[in-house]
This record gives structure tokens, C-alpha cells and sequence, in this order.
């Protein structure tokens, strides 16, 4: 209930998205990745891709795991955009480091990175206008 009311006090653009629109964006969001990041990481382990490959993949999946923590437990919106900028580029690397082997998975993650774009420049404003 307190990160609730913390984030309702946020000072917030007024092209921010509804905060009930989260959820529903996310569950969109996390079943294609489970699928895409599913499927590079169980051909990374049958060795039918290198396990190089693999890498942006599961930094991506901790730095977005760590966001809610670092946004809403420590309260920090500066950590909170860097951690984003670091969700951007390591899907930014995933999505060109596999498209020559499985296009499917960089189309795929093509929501994902227009969200997270948007994400980005969620967080800075709510850094600028929460200092």
C-alpha cells in the first residue's frame, strides 16, 4: 500500500499512461518474452546457438527484474532510469545479436522494445519532474 501511495504522489507528465494500464501491458509483454527468451535459451543449452548469444538475453531479464525493486522498494527514480536505459540496450543487443539466426524472436520482441523505449522516457520525466 505504501508504494502505491509513493507512486501516486509522483509528479507525473501528463502523457502518462493510467496506472491500471501496467498490468495488462506487462502480461502482454512477459508472455512473449518467456516464449522468444524461452526458445534462444533452450536451443543455447541443445548447443543449436552459441551460448554468446544468450548473454544479452539474460542481462535483459535482470535489469527488468530488478526495476520494480529499484523503482518502487528503494523509491529511487535516478537508479530506476539508469536500470531502464540498461533494459533498452541490452534488448536493443538481443534483438540485433539473434536476428541472423532467429528473426522470429527480434519480431517478436518488437512490442517489448516499443514499450520499454516509451519506459524510458517515462522514467526520465518522472526523474526531472521528482528531483
Amino acid at each position: 500500500m505504501e508504494t502505491f501511495l509513493w507512486y501516486q504522489s509522483l509528479v507525473k507528465p501528463t502523457w502518462a499512461p493510467p496506472a491500471w494500464l501496467f498490468g495488462p501491458a506487462w502480461t502482454i509483454l512477459y508472455t512473449l518474452i518467456a516464449i522468444s527468451f524461452g526458445v534462444v535459451f533452450y536451443k543455447t543449452l541443445k548447443k543449436q546457438l552459441p551460448s554468446k548469444i544468450a548473454l544479452p538475453f539474460v542481462l535483459n531479464l535482470i535489469f527488468n527484474f530488478i526495476f520494480s525493486p529499484i523503482q518502487f522498494g528503494l523509491q529511487n527514480n535516478l537508479l530506476a532510469a539508469i536500470d531502464i536505459i540498461l533494459v533498452l540496450a541490452t534488448l536493443i543487443w538481443l534483438i540485433v545479436i539473434i536476428w541472423p539466426k532467429m528473426r522470429w524472436v527480434s519480431w517478436i520482441n518488437i512490442p517489448y522494445l516499443l514499450w520499454v523505449s516509451f519506459a524510458v522516457y517515462l522514467n526520465a520525466a518522472f526523474h526531472i519532474l521528482n528531483p
